[in-house]
C-alpha cells in the first residue's frame, strides 16, 4: 500500500452558513452552525486515506475536548495518530468559516497547538517519514518546523509535496528540497513576487527559485503542472454544482499525493486530484466532503 506521511495542522472547523458575507461593521443572521473536523493537514490526511493510501498524521492537538474528538476521528478514518502529540497547555486549533449560499467561503484560522509543533516532534517521527513514499506538508505550522521536516525527507529520498498555504515567503533552501510545490493561482502569484500574465509564468518563476516542479490549481479551469524543462501540462476541470468550496484544495492535495505514492504519473495524478476536488465541492463541510476511491473511480468513468 502507498504510504503518505502528513506533517500539518489539525483544527476544529466552526462553520456557519449565510445568505451573503457581511460588510465591515454589519451584523447579519446566519443559518446552520456546525462543528466539523478540519485543518489543512488533517483534511489532506483524510483525503489521501479515503483514496487508498496508508497515512500517518504528525502534529499537535490541544488537551481540550476538541483535541480528543479530532484524534478519535482520525483513528476512525484509519489514520495513524502515533505521532499526533497532545499539548495540554494549548487549545486545539480552530477555523472560523463563513460559507455563502453560493458556496464561496471566508476563513480565519487560529493555530492553537498547531503553532507549538517543534523540530523535536519531527525527530520523534523520523521513522514514519523515512518509510513514507510521500511527505505532504502545508504552512499552518511554524516555518522552521516545515524546513526541518523537508530536510529530513530530502536526506532520506522521500518525495516532498509542499502545499504552500497560507502563502508566505519561502526560504531558498526549503524550495530547493521541494519535489512538488502545490499552490492555487493567487498563492502562485504571491510567492512569485510578481503579477504574472498567466499561472504558468508564476510556476516557472517558482521553479527558477528552486522547486523541482510546480502544481497550480485553477478552480474551474482545472490544474497546471510545470515540470523539469519548463514543460506545462494542463488537466481540465469537471463541471459540477458547487455547494461548499471549503476543502476543495485539500481534496486535490490528498488525492494528488496518494496517486503519486501509488505509482501514478504526475499527469494522471493531476486528473485524479481534479476529480477529488470536484466531488468535494458538491458537499458541505471539510472532511465530510472528501470522496472515497470508489467515488472518484466512478466519477471518472462517467466523464467524456
Amino acid at each position: 500500500m502507498a504510504k503518505v506521511a502528513v506533517v500539518g495542522s489539525i483544527n476544529m472547523d466552526l462553520v456557519v452558513r449565510v445568505p451573503r458575507f457581511p460588510i465591515a461593521g454589519e451584523t447579519i443572521l446566519g443559518g446552520v452552525f456546525q462543528t466539523i473536523p478540519g485543518g489543512k493537514g488533517a483534511n489532506q490526511a483524510v483525503a489521501a486515506r479515503r483514496l487508498g493510501a496508508e497515512v500517518a498524521m504528525i502534529g499537535r492537538a490541544g488537551g481540550d475536548a476538541f483535541g480528543g474528538v479530532l484524534r478519535q476521528n482520525l483513528v476512525y478514518e484509519g489514520i495513524s495518530t502515533e505521532r499526533l502529540m497532545v499539548d495540554d497547555g494549548q487549545a486545539t486549533g480552530v477555523a472560523l468559516i463563513t460559507v455563502e449560499d453560493s458556496g464561496e467561503n471566508m476563513i480565519i484560522v487560529v493555530p492553537g497547538a498547531n503553532g507549538q509543533i517543534t523540530t523535536a516532534d519531527i525527530d520523534a517521527a523520523r521513522s514514519l517519514i523515512a518509510e513514507a513514499d510521500i511527505l505532504l506538508m502545508q504552512l499552518e505550522i511554524p516555518l522552521e518546523v516545515a524546513e526541518y521536516a523537508a530536510e529530513l525527507a530530502h536526506v532520506r529520498g522521500v518525495t516532498l509535496i509542499l502545499n504552500a498555504a497560507p502563502a508566505q515567503p519561502l526560504p531558498p533552501a526549503l524550495l530547493a528540497q521541494v519535489d512538488y510545490l502545490l499552490v492555487n493561482e493567487v498563492e502562485a502569484g504571491l510567492l512569485a513576487g510578481t503579477a504574472p500574465a498567466h499561472p504558468a509564468d508564476a510556476a516557472r518563476t517558482l521553479q527558477a527559485l528552486g522547486a523541482q516542479a510546480v502544481v497550480v490549481t485553477l478552480g474551474a479551469e482545472g490544474s497546471l503542472l510545470v515540470s523539469q524543462g519548463g514543460i506545462s501540462v494542463v488537466a481540465p476541470s469537471f463541471a459540477v454544482h458547487a455547494v461548499d468550496t471549503t476543502a476543495a484544495g485539500d481534496a486535490f492535495a490528498g488525492a494528488f499525493a496518494g496517486a503519486l505514492a501509488g505509482g501514478m504519473a504526475p499527469e494522471q495524478a493531476l486528473r485524479w486530484g481534479n476529480a477529488a476536488g470536484a466531488l468535494a465541492v458538491t458537499r458541505a463541510g471539510a472532511q465530510p466532503s472528501l470522496p472515497t476511491r470508489l467515488e472518484v473511480e466512478e466519477f471518472l468513468k462517467n466523464q467524456v
